[in-house]
């Protein structure tokens, strides 16, 4: 008998040492995170996306106790590393951080190695910033509109520069000589830097590209900024007026930047990590960082980043077919 009971009570113990053990388990399999996130980036450091990227970072990590490994994998345009997230595996423990050029190159290739719409969840957008055109102090024109009429005057004079074929400053500009009717001369550099740098030494007219790209020249004086899109003026360059104030409330090109995983990522994962994100978004440190450089963090809902995919996709396709942009 005594060994009947002896039995019954190891079994007991083990039972709930088991079931203790099973909740413990299912416990951190509900937690996030609990080992190190990497955070692939598909530029090359120093690229705003890669700053914007370790600032989110840096905030993820205090507010969780865990670190976001930034991983910079570039080429093609940001596809090698959006490629690599797409099919990496949904555990919330790799995730995306891009910009513009997630909607761009789905329309400007014909064949992608992944579907941006299919094979990544979009959790939320991280920031953006207004865009900017900017002018060398040679040209006479001194507004948008006065670029307008002396482009129509003389088409083709006009040269413009952006940060390569197909990049984001290249459309904004695109819009915009869509929006006008006019055509320009396209001069592709590797980077926006570049480009602005071509404007400052009056090598070409004008660029494109966002405020930290452009806002220290302009303070300078070495440059001329004509208008930038947005609802409202910028703090860090309130003398230049917004495309909706220059006369052109139909321009709307923006940049921004967001964070997605692979499409299977489970939907408790998105809505924690799109919680965290909002929560880092607030945080003074990381907005003031943000808004030295002309942009601000504005974390979102996941439905509001999916329907800014879907929209540009079909946006952009149109814009580069209009244009005739192609890759050399």
């Amino acid at each position: 008998m005594n060994k009947i009971i002896f039995c019954f009570k190891a079994c007991f113990i083990l039972g709930l040492s088991f079931c203790g053990w099973q909740g413990q388990s299912a416990y951190a399999q509900n937690q996030w995170p609990i080992r190190p996130v990497r955070v692939v980036v598909p530029f090359s450091p120093g690229a705003f996306t890669d700053i914007a990227a370790r600032a989110f970072a840096a905030e993820l990590g205090a507010q969780l106790g865990q670190q976001f490994v930034i991983d910079n994998r570039t080429g093609a345009g940001g596809i090698v590393g959006m490629d690599i997230v797409a099919k990496a595996l949904p555990d919330g423990y790799t995730l995306l951080i891009t910009d513009n050029s997630l909607t761009i190159t789905p329309a400007l290739y014909a064949k992608l190695p992944y579907d941006a719409q299919r094979d990544l969840t979009h959790i939320s957008q991280l920031a953006e910033s207004p865009s900017l055109m900017v002018a060398a102090q040679k040209v006479a024109a001194k507004s948008v509109k006065e670029v307008i009429e002396s482009a129509r005057s003389h088409p083709g004079d006009l040269t413009y520069g952006s940060g390569g074929q197909g990049s984001a400053a290249h459309l904004a500009m695109e819009l915009l000589l869509d929006i006008g009717k006019i055509k320009m001369t396209h001069v592709p550099f590797k980077g926006v830097g570049p480009s602005v740098a071509a404007v400052v030494a009056g090598q070409i007219d004008f660029s494109f590209g966002s405020l930290a790209a452009g806002m220290a020249y302009v303070n300078a004086g070495r440059i001329r900024g004509l208008a930038l899109s947005g609802s409202e003026r910028s703090s860090v360059l309130p003398a230049v007026p917004t495309f909706a104030e220059a006369g052109f409330p139909e321009y709307n090109f923006i940049h921004w930047w967001s964070i997605a995983a692979p499409s299977a990522v489970s939907a408790q994962w998105v809505t924690q990590i799109n919680h965290e994100l909002s929560v880092a978004a607030r945080s003074n440190r990381l907005r003031a960082s943000f808004v030295a450089q002309g942009a601000r963090p504005i974390a979102g809902s996941t439905e509001q980043m999916k329907a800014r995919v879907d929209m540009e996709i079909p946006q952009w396709r149109d814009i580069i077919k209009k244009a005739g942009i192609r890759l050399e």
